[in-house]
């Protein structure tokens, strides 16, 4: 059995939105607020839970943490 880790399950896609908050010294609470999400739906995401992501949704995390989807998203092919 493989590994388990933080990316969404099966697709390679690592989500590096703790790293992304650690930077810019801001809260997922204080995300959650500026882009208009609740905080348990930015959770799922920043835990690598999340199947999909909006790109109105991804715009608004890259407006607030003044960052490129790039940025946030990496694939790790095995």
């Amino acid at each position: 059995m493989p590994p388990i880790n933080d990316d969404i399950e099966g697709t390679g896609i690592m989500v590096k939105l703790d790293d992304l908050l650690y930077a810019r010294r801001m809260t997922l609470t204080q995300l959650a607020e500026r882009v208009g999400l609740t905080l348990a739906n930015l959770s799922i995401l920043k835990t690598g839970k999340a199947k999909a992501i909006r790109f109105s949704t991804l715009a608004a995390i890259c407006r607030e943490l003044e960052c490129q989807p790039g940025d946030l998203l990496a694939y790790e092919g095995e």
